[in-house]
């Protein structure tokens, strides 16, 4: 099978990805960063009442056509204890910000634009009024029965409080992503443990767990498999119970002696569909469907395997949760000169510093091999040297793909 252009392999990809349908109704306080599957329609009326905007004074507009009309204090309206009466001609009603307006007031003449009389139940005015001035109409910002979010609409702040405004205690939102992890090989063992003369520290699935996670995904864990093909079988056939929408192995998915995660996936039904990418590194990454479950199959080595989440199963991920990709190319200016690329499109792990005019310098890390994760955790992005990219000196531009966003 011949190595597929990156670009080509993730239009693959995302063409037999169907974004989740199944929905589930949420609390508020659980649906930060959720989609809403159904509109979102206020319950009530907001503001119910006419009510003031300001401090002040509730008054008839026709009653201080002139500054220095003297008026009445008849009473107190404040949020959440209204006046009850009528205002008549000559009279007013103290009001506070967010209180309803009294019957027959139409305007509200600021508390720092009235004179308090001597007797303390009259005042002077020492501004022009308008009617409806500093008044709130009644329904402003929605009335019951509005269609305020369409379905589709990502719960940010914003619409959390939008939602819990029209008295929407629940949301119906589309359901997570549920992502398998399966990692494989003999050597692995857990952190905490002391590895033998023969082992090394499984590390791939606590930043893949980390990943999904900040992608909105729920994620299933199916531990460390050793290199046995029933054992192998046995971990999808889980993920499959689990109704797992993404499997993603790590290792084993080469075609070594020892790497049997494809001829085991095959086994249990995977349908294969490319393998091997015209990219460096994650050359090995392996793509399927197993019935309705997509089967993402990462290098062993680390930056591979994390190179190769970010530029497949990132955008997998946000397509089948209807979520935006996270912003992550910018354009750099190369700090070290860069030779000419081969057919294989290169991911070089790089330091960014910005410059006084805003432009991001990129300075790539000497050794990149794929093993060094110290490298990639101390890296702000990666350059991207496409296939046969000519050679670049110092101070020349070409893009890069953030590591953090």
């Amino acid at each position: 099978m011949a190595l597929l252009p990156v670009e080509e392999a993730q239009a693959r990809l995302l063409n037999t990805a169907t974004p989740i349908a199944r929905v589930e109704t949420l609390r508020l306080a659980l649906a930060k960063s959720r989609i809403l599957s159904d509109t979102l329609h206020a319950h009530l009326t907001q503001p119910p009442f006419d009510a003031s905007a300001m401090d002040g004074y509730a008054l008839r507009a026709e009653d201080a056509l002139s500054v220095g009309t003297e008026l009445t204090v008849i009473g107190v309206s404040a949020a959440g204890h209204g006046f009850d009466g009528t205002l008549k001609a000559g009279e007013c009603v103290r009001i506070f910000t967010g209180a309803p307006v009294p019957a027959g007031a139409d305007c509200i003449l600021l508390q720092e634009d009235a004179e308090k009389l001597a007797d303390g139940t009259r005042i002077r005015t020492a501004f022009s009024v308008s009617k409806g001035r500093h008044i709130r109409p009644k329904g402003q910002d929605f009335y019951l029965g509005d269609a305020l979010l369409p379905a589709g609409t990502r719960l940010d702040y914003t619409r959390l409080m939008l939602a819990a405004a029209t008295n929407n205690a629940t949301v119906n939102v589309y359901k997570k992503p549920l992502v398998a992890l399966l990692a494989t090989g003999d050597e692995l063992v857990l952190p905490g443990t002391t590895p033998g003369p023969n082992q090394i520290i499984a590390s791939n699935s606590f930043a893949l767990h980390a990943l999904c996670d900040d992608l909105g995904a729920d994620v299933l864990d199916l531990g460390l498999v050793p290199d046995q093909h029933d054992a192998i079988v046995a971990a999808v056939r889980r993920a499959e119970m689990a109704g797992a929408d993404v499997l993603v192995t790590t290792g084993g998915a080469s075609v070594g002696d020892h790497d049997l995660v494809q001829s085991a996936l095959t086994a249990a039904g995977m349908v294969l569909d490319f393998w091997k990418i015209a990219m460096r590194p994650g050359k090995p990454l392996m793509v399927g469907r197993l019935g309705g479950m997509h089967v993402l199959g990462l290098p062993g080595n680390p930056v591979s395997s994390m190179v190769c989440s970010l530029l497949f199963l990132e955008p997998l991920l946000c397509h089948l949760a209807r979520q935006p990709l996270p912003k992550r190319r910018v354009s750099v200016k190369t700090n070290a000169p860069l030779a000419a690329n081969d057919q294989r499109q290169d991911y070089l792990r790089a330091r960014l510093e910005s410059q006084p005019d805003g432009f991001l310098v990129a300075t790539p890390f000497g050794k990149q091999d794929s093993s060094m994760m110290n490298v990639l955790a101390n890296a702000d992005a990666l350059i991207v040297r496409p296939p046969f990219a000519p050679e670049l000196t110092v101070g020349q531009e070409c893009p890069a793909l953030l590591l953090r966003v």
